[in-house]
């Protein structure tokens, strides 16, 4: 065992909240490294279900750590009222939940600048895509901020007014009581001021102590600012290099990077979606898979699985295996559609469009598996599968080059299969 990365190797909402968890038992800590309010992880525990959207899922199993790194965008509201609800279901937080002092902070600005760009491109409106803006732009405010009265206040009243007067010019004001938030936010920064590290010094010395780390991604590769569908994307660096960054912990401590994929495809908002199925099939798929944003409620489009992509993106990430998530959504169909290739423009192509207009123009080429027609939910061993389901696991390792080591079945935890002598479970234990 080492320290693995757990990522989304597709649009997000990949399940990735409940394979984090599954596989948090056997780390010390689990570490989140981009993102903000804006994902959400949902996880089930018995006839408990917990949607986590700042806070790494590693916080439900005792006496796990959990660091919430440098990478994210923290609205303390959001974090609190977090925090409050967990404690609230006896989930003890304090001392093991430690939060970066260089992680950038989202104020009620936010949303209210998103409203220059939000409807364009259909983002959660929670301020997320501004803050990365302002950390970016080197006028943005670090959780170590907060701590300085005199210096927090002098910065807030300067960049607050610069604020307002660029949301008048473009008609997006929303009236703010500016005072009454910074008293606010001077408020939470006295809760918060007990679970504040430097956290990059905190992994690096757990590990040099012989501590294993999990970093958990969210969103999904696909929505990464470098390498996702430009602009239909998420601010921040949602592949496996956004770990590094996104924690201070460099690439010769990692040791493994585990992808998670559905087994059709999913994406929430704008963008191009070469798979999508626009017809039934889609809604069947939707349904069966109750496929709804764990933070908006959002419905998600839904598609079949995109061999291509998920090649683009194993090869950006270096996944050493992956994850196949909602394998029982598949089993009442007869015949299972999986995309093999890409037509653009009437030829072949074996790489990713780098824009939105070409991927956009995808002709995706299928091929037609059969189903098994049998139920798979809450099979836990690999050998009970349906022959059926069990030759369409094989056939995405064939075509993606990547092994599948996990099929998640159901929502619960030992609603799992973590396949032996498997690369996956070497690096999990």
């Amino acid at each position: 065992m080492g320290n693995v990365i757990i990522l989304g190797s597709q649009w997000g909402d990949e399940g990735k909240g409940k394979i984090v968890d599954l596989f948090s038992a056997r780390f010390d800590i689990v570490a989140r490294y981009q993102g903000g309010h804006n994902a959400g992880h949902t996880v089930v525990v018995g006839n408990r279900k917990f949607v986590l959207k700042l806070i790494p899922s590693g916080i439900l199993h005792p006496g796990k750590k959990a660091v919430i790194g440098n990478g994210m965008v923290i609205n303390p509201a959001a974090l609190l009222g977090e925090i409050d609800a967990l404690e609230s279901a006896g989930i003890d937080v304090t001392g093991r939940l430690f939060i970066s002092n260089r992680a950038h902070v989202i104020f009620p600005v936010h949303p209210m600048m998103e409203g220059r760009l939000g409807k364009l491109i259909d983002t959660t409106k929670r301020g997320i895509g501004p803050c990365y803006e302002d950390k970016m732009g080197r006028r943005g405010f670090r959780i170590a901020d907060l701590f300085n009265p005199d210096v927090f206040r002098a910065q807030y009243d300067l960049v607050m007014k610069e604020k307002v007067a660029i949301a008048k010019t473009l008609g997006i004001y929303e009236e703010l009581d500016l005072r009454r938030i910074r008293d606010g936010y001077e408020a939470f920064a006295a809760r918060i001021l007990p679970m504040v590290r430097d956290t990059s010094m905190l992994l690096n010395q757990a590990i040099r102590d012989g501590k294993t780390v999990l970093f958990e991604g969210a969103q999904g590769t696909m929505l990464d600012i470098d390498f996702g569908t430009y602009p239909f994307v998420t601010s921040s660096s949602a592949s496996a290099g956004g770990a590094c960054t996104g924690t201070g912990v460099p690439p010769t401590r990692i040791t493994g990077v585990i992808g998670i994929s559905k087994a059709y495809i999913t994406r929430v908002g704008g963008g191009p979606f070469p798979t999508e199925a626009l017809d039934a099939m889609g809604d069947i798929l939707r349904n069966r898979g109750n496929e709804y944003g764990a933070v908006t409620g959002r419905p998600r489009r839904c598609g079949w699985f995109d061999v291509p992509l998920l090649r683009y993106t194993a090869a950006i990430n270096g996944f050493d295996s992956l994850v196949i998530t909602k394998l029982d959504v598949l089993d009442k169909f007869g015949t299972i559609r999986v995309c093999t290739g890409y037509r653009l423009d009437g030829k072949f192509i074996n790489v990713m469009p780098a824009t939105v207009a070409e991927v956009g123009k995808i002709d995706p080429v299928y091929e037609d598996i059969p189903g098994w027609r049998t139920s798979t939910f809450g099979v836990s061993s690999y050998n009970d599968l349906p022959d059926k389901a069990k030759n369409y696991i094989a056939f995405l390792e064939s075509r993606t080059g990547v092994e599948v080591g996990c099929i998640s079945t159901g929502p619960e935890r030992n609603q799992t299969i973590v396949r032996s002598g498997s690369r996956l479970a070497h690096l999990v234990g």
